[in-house]
């Protein structure tokens, strides 16, 4: 891989998230799938060619625009290697057993990245003083690298996609479609090309300004951009049953989409315990030099860390004791949720003895409302879980409810997270504090201590709005979470989609014949089976025995809204 200091790889990096949305397209789910309609490869495929007319044009002028001889040479052997894969476009189709398509006329999306990438190497840069207007050999040798920082993201895509799809393939089947077309990319010589552009992109940046580098960074992802958007209008519009994106392909016309999500280390990367421990330890100083006549009886600093050092150990050391002895009992055959049921039931005891050790040590006495929704508002949320509610819910083809389901201490700190960019009408279930005069009096008014009181509060949402079973059935549920609390909803949920990686979830999943199933592998299944006909294995159903996985929220986005 690139070095990991380099500007390209740091590119890469920061513009991933992007992939996501490539990869869980409809093109690419059908073509892992071998379902893909040969007539839309074909156009797909006719694209290369003006994608690589306009890469061997683009690295002929940026080798001009090179100062250095060395630079010269290494922008001339890409555009070798654009050459050459040009010229055996045809005899590559053939040997992957696939009609030569004709190469046609470009499609809006691969001329919007064709012209962008020979504007860029033109000169015609936005954030450019003098956009065109580059004649100095210092101005020119940037715009070879820009020309680079255009083309790299490109390529490095298609090596990302063809390798992710690559790894949910059987290597011994050889009889998928489209296998060759995916070796082909996921190879060591295609490998080589991306790792060739960034390269030579990292050694041509050296010694740009900060603000050049600015304009190169913004010319990187608006590449990536371009590249997602021709993936999604890739083809012709052949009729052909899809699986994603969820807002497009369920018909949500007498349905509402009921999104309901954990908060602690699904919407955020630290638990609410530890922020408001946080806000009780640094607001002591200020109320003990400010007293007032409310003012409740508070620890001391040090006494609140040493206090809350403990309350954590021992909570950490009984949960997970209390897992092992869940483990260790006989393990069951297949899927059997009963059984787990009864299970957590030993995790309802524990959390409620957890709450009340935190309430008898005064621990959540003379917390300020103010400073508790001041956190709340400075809170950080996950990358891609604000803009993914946000746009769930400006979505007019969809009627969703959004629920957020929390063993969280204070409904108002999760109020506060979600209090900006239009998401005040997110409904919060959580325990909440007791206050006197806008101050915590340590006290928690607890609603939800235990996976089935979750379960409880989901059934709930769904039955509140229904005045039968009928209106109940019309809602399809997608449940968030990655904790042990959010088993049972991410089971009793149509689709239950688990970010993060919590061990014990995993553990006691595996336990009770609970499978786990990366999300796009699941989806490239579906899509299998929906191609077949197989109606009945694509219908998403409560209590399937499978959860999908994914590691960001940029998944979550791409499965039910698309781009």
């Amino acid at each position: 891989m690139v070095d990991e200091a380099g500007l390209a790889r740091r590119l890469w990096i920061k513009f991933k998230h992007d992939s996501v949305f490539a990869l869980y397209s409809p093109f690419f789910v059908s073509l892992a799938s071998a379902t893909l309609d040969s007539q839309t490869f074909r156009h797909f495929v006719s694209q290369d060619r003006h994608f690589l007319k306009a890469f061997a044009l683009a690295y002929e002028m940026a080798e001009d625009c090179a100062g250095d001889d060395d630079d010269k040479v290494g922008i001339r052997a890409l555009r070798k290697r654009v050459v050459l894969r040009l010229q055996l476009h045809d005899k590559l189709m053939q040997e992957w057993g696939l009609e030569v398509p004709d190469e046609g006329v470009s499609n809006d999306a691969t001329t919007k990245y064709t012209d962008f990438l020979l504007a860029t190497v033109s000169g015609k840069v936005e954030g450019e003083r003098v956009p065109g207007k580059i004649a100095t050999p210092f101005e020119k040798t940037k715009l070879a690298a820009y020309t680079l920082a255009a083309v790299a993201p490109f390529i490095r895509l298609y090596a990302h996609i063809s390798n992710e799809i690559q790894g949910i393939l059987d290597p011994d089947d050889n009889g998928h479609i489209y296998k060759r077309w995916i070796d082909s990319f996921s190879s060591k010589d295609f490998e080589a090309t991306a790792l060739e552009n960034e390269e030579m992109l990292d050694k041509l940046s050296i010694y740009l300004t900060g603000e050049e580098l600015e304009i190169l960074e913004k010319l990187y992802h608006q590449a990536m951009k371009l590249e997602v958007d021709f993936i999604f209008n890739s083809g012709l519009p052949i009729p052909q049953k899809d699986v994603v994106p969820l807002s497009r392909v369920h018909d949500f016309t007498d349905c509402h989409l009921t999104i309901l999500c954990d908060f602690d280390l699904a919407c955020t990367a630290f638990d609410s315990s530890a922020i408001l421990a946080e806000i009780a330890i640094r607001t002591v100083p200020k109320t003990e030099s400010h007293g007032s006549e409310t003012q409740l009886v508070r620890l001391s600093s040090a006494d609140l860390k040493n206090t809350w050092d403990i309350l954590s150990t021992q909570y950490t050391e009984e949960f997970e004791q209390c897992v092992e002895t869940i483990v260790t009992s006989e393990k069951v055959e297949g899927f059997r949720y009963e059984d787990l049921c009864k299970a957590l039931e030993q995790l309802a005891e524990f959390e409620r003895k957890a709450n009340e050790r935190v309430v008898q040590s005064g621990v959540l006495k003379g917390l300020s409302l103010e400073d508790i929704k001041r956190a709340g508002q400075a809170l950080i949320l996950q990358d891609g879980c604000r803009s993914f509610f946000q746009k769930t819910l400006k979505n007019e083809n969809l009627k969703t409810d959004v629920h957020v389901l929390s063993y969280c201490w204070c409904s108002d700190l999760i109020a506060s997270a979600f209090s900006s960019g239009d998401l005040n009408v997110l409904t919060v279930h959580s325990n909440e504090l007791a206050y006197e005069e806008l101050v915590t009096t340590g006290e928690i008014i607890k609603k939800l201590e235990s996976p089935l009181e979750k379960l409880q509060a989901f059934n709930g949402i769904l039955k509140g709005p229904c005045k039968s079973i009928e209106e109940e059935h019309k809602h399809l549920t997608v449940y968030i979470g990655g904790s042990v609390g959010d088993f049972l909803c991410l089971l009793q949920a149509d689709i239950g989609i688990v970010i993060g990686s919590s061990s014990s979830l995993r553990r006691l999943g595996d336990h009770f014949g609970v499978s786990f199933v990366p999300l796009f592998s699941g989806l490239v299944k579906r899509q299998r089976n929906l191609a077949a006909d197989e109606e009945g294995s694509c219908q998403w159903k409560p209590l399937s025995g499978t959860l999908y996985t994914v590691s960001s929220w940029a998944e979550i986005h791409a499965f039910i809204l698309g781009t």
